[in-house]
Order: structure tokens, then sequence, then C-alpha cells
């Protein structure tokens, strides 16, 4: 059992910055790549980033150089930093966990993550 408790949002005005955090305990020696998906109301879950085990890290492409992901020692903390950040943007963020090893094109996709996190509201405002 791997339990994700994420931290850091809140709100920010366009052009911003925000840091995220995801604390994960229990079993993390069992989970391969971790990563960061958001869902805005009435839309699909998004996959934000991921990392995996290599430390290969895949952003989807609406957050590509804005976003930046990193893993704490021991897969014991999961960060997200975000720049310049847009009104579309806002989002709950989540933090995932997989049970096995994925590929990059896989790694962005939200049904191949085991463990989730409750979540963290971001809202940008302009």
């Amino acid at each position: 059992q791997v339990d994700l408790v994420e931290s850091g949002g809140g709100s920010v005005q366009a052009g911003g910055s925000l840091s995220l955090a995801c604390a994960a305990s229990g079993d993390t020696w069992a989970t391969y790549s971790m990563a960061w998906f958001r869902q805005a109301p009435g839309k699909e879950r998004e996959g934000v980033a991921a990392i995996g085990n290599d430390g290969r890290v895949v952003y989807g492409d609406s957050v590509k150089g804005r976003f930046i992901i990193s893993q704490g020692h021991a897969k014991n903390g999961l960060y997200l930093q975000m720049n310049s950040l847009k009104r579309e943007d806002t989002a709950l963020y989540y933090c995932a966990a997989a049970r096995v090893a994925l590929t990059p094109i896989r790694s962005l996709e939200a049904d191949r993550y085991y463990y989730w996190g409750q979540g963290t509201q971001v809202t940008v405002s302009s």
C-alpha cells in the first residue's frame, strides 16, 4: 500500500509560479513511474508530467517548457514546479504512482496508475 498526499496548491495570478509537493509513504519501493495529473471541471483527467525509475521525464504538450517535475530520495516525494502559469492551468492536481514500469508514451495515461492522492487545487486568475 502506498499513500500519497499533495500540498502546495493555491491561488496565483497569471504569469506567476507555484510549487506542488506529494509526500509518498508506505511501500514506495514497489512503485515505478510517478506522475502529476490534473482535472478541470467538465474535463477529463490530463497527464501533466511523469518521471520513471530511470529518471526519464515526460511532459504534456500544454506544460512543456513551463513545468518541471522532480523526485525526492527513495521515492518519498514528488514535486512539480509550475512557472508562467496560465488561466487554463486551473485544475485539481493529483499525484499518482504506478505498480508497473511504464514506457514514456504510456506514462501520461491515467489508467496506468494505481495509487492516487486526494488532489490539491490550483487556481490561476488573470
